[in-house]
């Protein structure tokens, strides 16, 4: 981990010398994509600049422990615990704030919510999914935007994307990608039986325009004309945008949107996500061993979480948390689960670096 914080400290430094260059501030573009690195580097950093500085005040009142006079000692002996206690605080911090990888700090991503099978029910419980992340991000200040929807005869979705920015919005989210599945009377069963369906969520973090390269010949393009359920959801103008990336398969439609133009450039935010994940998740293939330590992969064909609306439960599968109150969570009060997961990482990641390293808290 120390290595990797040493790398994003060389990345800030640099990134704050580029940005004295002549050459790139005639940039406005790569200006700007280094302004948003830089300020997702920041709060890492600043924390890691802390932690060295202690881990030097400490090497310092140990010499003095061992060279100074008997005075000096006293003094040494009495702040060296202090500043022990404040190390660890910092090593604690530091765990938190890079868990999850190098994507822990972006501040955009993509959520996208499926109905998976249980048909219209599965449909009507993407919709609670949609309206309990809509919530949850509220509550935390987050900026919320549909990028695309389709709607199904009773007012579910059979799919929803959205656009998700704010501080830690990926680094919370992320724990949510998977199976989600609900146990309940459907309102479409006129017999009372409870029964099982699913959707499924995948959580996506949004590149910079830098970081993923596409161009207009990697990719197809389709217009066509919205569909849906009637009102609003049809357009009669074709204006809605498929998008096939030629050489992976990835296919992203938007058509929430009255303007062409619009669902286009929501469309190309849609598929760059879509292809840095595809990136990632062959990076991370190579890691497969330590990832399957920890939880919060995203990989949606996991079942992590079931709602049970008759024992108003909502149970986590991965770390074995029960709560009841679901009624409450569907409500957006998220906080309890996320950092129950939260928690259960910090120690994996913890004990994992333990591990690695070989080391005592006294050689960090």
């Amino acid at each position: 981990m120390l290595d990797q914080l040493e790398e994003k400290l060389a990345r800030y430094e640099e990134i704050e010398r580029l940005m004295l260059d002549p050459q790139v501030l005639a940039d406005s573009q790569r200006v700007a994509a280094l302004a948003r690195e830089r300020g997702m580097l920041a709060r890492v950093v600043s924390k890691y600049r802390e932690f060295k500085k202690i881990n030097q005040q400490i090497a310092q009142t140990r010499q003095l422990l061992e060279e100074g006079d008997e005075e000096l000692r006293e003094l040494a002996e009495a702040e060296l615990p202090q500043l022990r206690q404040q190390r660890e605080k910092l090593y604690d911090e530091l765990i938190e704030l890079t868990m999850g990888g190098e994507d822990s700090q972006r501040t955009r991503c993509m959520l996208e919510i499926r109905a998976g099978t249980g048909g219209e029910e599965a449909a009507l419980f993407a919709r609670d999914l949609f309206n309990m992340y809509r919530k949850y991000a509220e509550s935390k200040g987050w900026r919320v935007e549909v990028m695309d929807a389709h709607a199904s005869d009773l007012g579910g979705f059979k799919q929803v994307v959205l656009a998700i920015e704010g501080q830690d919005c990926y680094r919370l989210l992320r724990y949510e990608g998977g199976v989600h599945r609900v146990q309940r009377v459907p309102e479409t069963e006129a017999k009372g039986r409870i029964h099982t369906s699913a959707a499924t969520v995948a959580v996506m973090p949004e590149p910079e325009e830098v970081e993923v390269e596409l161009r207009r010949e990697d990719y197809r393009e389709d217009v066509f004309h919205a569909s849906g359920p009637g009102g609003q959801h049809v357009n009669k103008t074709a204006s809605a945008i498929r998008l096939t990336h030629l050489e992976t398969g990835i296919v992203v439609t938007c058509q929430d949107e009255r303007s062409q133009h619009k669902n286009r450039a929501k469309a190309l935010r849609m598929l760059k996500a879509k292809l840095y994940e595809h990136k990632m998740r062959q990076e991370q293939q190579k890691r497969a061993d330590q990832r399957r330590a920890m939880i919060g992969s995203g990989d949606r064909s996991q079942r992590i979480r079931t709602y049970n609306f008759p024992e108003n439960r909502v149970t986590d599968h991965r770390i074995g948390l029960t709560l009841y109150q679901l009624d409450r969570v569907l409500q957006g009060h998220l906080d309890s689960i996320i950092q129950a997961l939260l928690d259960h990482e910090r120690e994996q990641h913890k004990a994992l670096l333990a591990k690695g390293a070989g080391t005592s808290s006294e050689e960090k």
